[in-house]
């Protein structure tokens, strides 16, 4: 959980470590050295992704899997200003996440290691600083390739920090706190001493509000901590809490304070919420006593034309359309999250499937993370549910996803260990594996009797008598779909097809514009489409909920076509943050608000038979116009979750009407555009924070005269900047494009693509001028202030 520090040199300060770094691309093994001239090398601020600044390119180490992106060995570097009392404190260098085979060097002294590129770790760098300047350096080894089924990034990806406490301190992540719904909280602290000898000191713990106000105050406990540590519990009852859900997701915020001599050397703050949850084997999920299906989506790390870079306004946009659609679940796809993300997720209202491993000892890419599981997996799992298990929005814990380990006894061994190492730490959240062989005998990691919940990835058609097979056991649907759509891309099908048919045979079914279409009825040979999953999922209680695959087009596995696609197909919004058509078939069931969303586009050939569909909710049924005319009216029937039309096209206007009771509900029109003319700019947001990390996301619309997006245009568009910003990427959604995320241009995409803003530290404005060849230019202004 993040601890936010008070700036305060006599107690404990967290300080951000991004600014004022140094990199090379390339291997430079002097640079360790504090002597080292690091003159010629890149300024640049953290988090940073190499490789997304590189040109896609078939022949990367990475291969398309990886997302077509060069790797290699990388080199950072920093000179900074000890702390002036730093021989009287405990100075730690925090690494939120290294993309990967860190090592890290302080004044030439080696610290040490970590392979695993999703960990969060620290190294105590006190003993090594010297008045003046110090230098630390680190290098990033992201060379042995393939290592990955998605595109991983390379570097210091995350956000690293400098903390700085007493010699007495609670300890990094040392606070766990459990809670019932009835305002009861049972707090361990671990608090550590690097003095030379045993310590006395007092421990005070404080509850505040979400609006800051004192709540309740501990005693202060008395306690001796010797030069190994100490761990001490206490109790603390808050009188009819308010309860964290999805709905309301209220959180509190414990502060831990040390005393000695009268005086606080150390205060350490803890958010936390207050909630229950029960996964039943008959009737599913609740929250708070209160029966609800898990709507989950899995999300990957990426965030499209940024990378690996975390930014939190990135990742909080990719939150609010998945919230916005209904979603309340995350699973963190395959491996642990930044931290940041977990804040959102705390604060926004979702419930979170934390994952450790996409794989064991047996590998799944020839230098993925089996190569370090004999060594690190126990480091790497308890580092994550240390740093983890304060988090309200956590429900599960994931030790593995599609564990090969499955098929063989050694399967079994694993998984009691890792369930051990889990509930050693944690033992108020189920743990579970995502598992994909469907016979329970032969399953070894089930066959182990440690997991908690049986997670079942794909399959659908065993949904309905999972209870029967598997009597009394809890039951959760931890991956679903493999869905293959194209933003935009409308191909007509009478039946549901499988891209590929299986995994054998060379895939020859698709086309020239490298594209799935947007209806849905395409998948990968193991999933299923958007509506067979939902049907069957919504219709059994049993079924706790369900993730699907995936939330957002994410770069790498370009499944089923082979190079230039570079980027996922899974996504029900594209790599740019671009809904499909399938978004609103999600909105429809999984949100009250009235819906009514008509595709395709409505540019065709004079007399092509299109078919239409709508997705609605909130009516009894949807009447279709075509310039006017009647095509009819239709309702849902039984398990269906669209309604559609086959319609001769000819050039207009076709209107939906959704009617309940007879009354209008919601009106939705599609209309034939004309040819390209003006280029429309619409921001997220216009007001931004001028912190240097603030984004504005800015869709570009290609336009015809009339103001309607132009469904095939394909227009190249450049982009102007003028003020205190940066163009931070560009994208516009096609899974094949291989055009450069760090640029000022980027083509159309079906009427669309993506420019996004980033701020600097100055305040004023950022002016965004788009221009192409033909059309009618257009400017945005965006303010940026403190």
């Amino acid at each position: 959980m993040k601890n936010r520090a008070r700036n305060d040199d006599d107690i404990r300060s967290r300080t951000s470590f991004n600014k004022n770094w140094k990199f090379f691309l390339g291997d430079e093994s002097n640079a360790k050295s504090p002597t080292y001239n690091d003159l010629k090398w890149r300024k640049l601020t953290l988090p940073h992704d190499w490789s997304i600044e590189g040109k896609f390119d078939e022949k990367n180490p990475a291969k398309p899997e990886g997302g077509g992106l060069p790797t290699g060995i990388g080199w950072y570097r920093k000179g900074f200003i000890a702390p002036a009392n730093f021989k009287n404190r405990l100075i730690t260098i925090e690494f939120d996440g290294v993309y990967k085979n860190s090592k890290v060097w302080v004044n030439g002294k080696y610290l040490g290691k970590r392979p695993y590129g999703y960990s969060s770790f620290s190294y105590e760098i006190s003993k090594f600083l010297k008045t003046g300047k110090n230098i630390i350096a680190v290098k990033v080894d992201n060379s042995a390739q393939p290592d990955s089924r998605w595109y991983s990034g390379s570097g210091i990806y995350r956000n690293v920090w400098l903390t700085s406490t007493a010699k007495v301190a609670v300890s990094n992540w040392g606070t766990f706190i459990t809670t019932n719904n009835s305002g009861k909280l049972d707090v361990q602290t671990q608090i550590q001493n690097k003095t030379l000898k045993s310590q006395s000191v007092l421990v005070i713990n404080s509850v505040y509000s979400s609006a800051g106000k004192l709540l309740i105050k501990s005693k202060p406990q008395t306690l001796k901590v010797d030069t190994s540590g100490t761990a001490v519990n206490g109790t603390l009852d808050i009188k009819n809490p308010t309860l964290w859900s999805v709905e309301n997701p209220y959180q509190y915020k414990l502060v831990t304070q040390i005393l000695q001599s009268g005086k606080v050397i150390d205060t350490y703050e803890t958010k936390f919420g207050i909630r229950s949850f029960n996964f039943d084997a008959q009737k599913g999920f609740s929250l708070n006593g209160k029966p609800m299906k898990i709507l989950g989506v899995c999300l990957h790390h990426d965030l499209g034309a940024l990378g690996a870079a975390i930014n939190v306004r990135a990742m909080e946009r990719q939150l609010e359309m998945m919230k916005a659609m209904g979603a309340n679940a995350i699973r963190t796809a395959h491996n642990p999250p930044a931290p940041e993300f977990l804040d959102l997720c705390d604060k926004m209202g979702f419930l979170v499937m934390d994952e450790a491993f996409d794989m064991w000892v047996k590998k799944k890419t020839k230098n993925d993370y089996h190569l370090n599981f004999p060594q690190w997996h126990k480091s790497d799992l308890e580092d994550m549910i240390k740093r983890d298990r304060n988090h309200p929005s956590i429900i599960l814990w994931s030790i593995g996803n599609e564990i090969r380990e499955q098929f063989d006894s050694t399967g079994m061994a694993i998984t009691k260990e890792l369930v051990g190492i889990v509930k050693n730490l944690d033992k108020t959240r189920p743990v579970i594996s995502a598992l994909t062989e469907t016979k329970a005998e032969k399953n070894f990691i089930y066959q182990a009797n440690a997991l908690d919940i049986y997670g079942l990835n794909y399959n659908h058609k065993l949904y309905k008598d999972f209870p029967k097979n598997y009597p009394g056991v809890k039951f959760l649907a931890t991956e679903t779909t493999s869905a293959l759509e194209t933003r935009g891309f409308y191909d007509t099908a009478d039946t549901i097809r499988r891209w590929p048919k299986d995994g054998k045979t060379k895939f020859t079914e698709g086309n020239s514009e490298w594209s799935a279409s947007a209806y849905d009825n395409v998948s990968a040979y193991w999933g299923s489409t958007h509506e067979e999953t939902w049907a069957a999922a919504k219709k059994y209680d049993h079924v706790s909920g369900l993730f699907v695959w995936t939330g957002f087009d994410y770069l790498g596995e370009p499944l089923p076509y082979p190079w230039p696609a570079r980027s996922s197909y899974f996504g029900i919004v594209d790599l740019a943050g671009f809904p499909k058509d399938s978004y609103y078939m999600y909105q429809s069931e999984w949100t009250n608000k009235p819906v009514l969303h008509i595709l395709p586009h409505w540019n065709w050939k004079q007399g092509k038979s299109v078919d239409v569909w709508t997705y609605y909710n909130n009516a009894d049924e949807v009447e279709l116009y075509l310039n006017g005319k009647s095509l009819g009216k239709r309702s849902k029937q039984g398990d269906e979750l669209h309604v559609l039309w086959n319609v001769n096209f000819e050039p207009g206007t076709l209107k939906a009407l959704s009617r309940k009771n007879g009354k209008e509900v919601l009106i939705r029109e599609v209309k034939t555009a004309g040819d390209p003319a003006k280029i429309e700019l619409i921001a997220d947001r216009k007001n931004i924070k001028a912190d240097g990390k603030d984004l504005s996301f800015v869709t570009v619309r290609i336009l015809d005269a009339a103001g309607n997006v132009v469904p095939n245009a394909d227009n190249l568009v450049d982009f102007k900047i003028d003020g205190v910003g940066f163009i931070a990427g560009v994208d516009n959604g096609f899974q094949a494009s291989v055009e450069p995320f760090k640029a000022n241009y980027r083509k159309a995409f079906h009427g669309l693509c993506l420019a996004i803003l980033q701020s600097t530290e100055k305040t004023g404005t950022i002016k965004l001028t788009a221009t192409s060849a033909g059309l009618v230019s257009s400017s945005i202004i965006i303010n940026t202030g403190k």
